[in-house]
């Protein structure tokens, strides 16, 4: 299995700060405790994912853009 590098507001929480970052993970806790119908739904890329980034020499790689592309579609249904 591929390693998951993008996460919906809606997966994460405030004790994955260290995956989601600061702002990542407070708008997923915020999503739990407010509700996704106030907060507005998005996703966010992983620290793990801007680590890849530069090791692979700036360029975002195929798997990571894969995830990506497939979460705005998520947003796009969403919306």
């Amino acid at each position: 299995m591929s390693k998951k590098y993008v996460y919906m507001f809606s997966e994460g929480n405030a004790s994955m700060k260290n995956l989601l970052g600061g702002k990542g993970a407070n708008l997923a806790e915020m999503t739990k405790i407010i509700g996704a119908d106030v907060v507005p739904q998005g996703f966010t890329i992983t620290t793990e994912a801007c680590t890849q980034y530069y090791e692979d020499g700036k360029v975002i790689n195929d798997e990571i853009q894969a995830q990506i592309s497939e979460y705005i579609v998520k947003m796009e249904e969403i919306t």
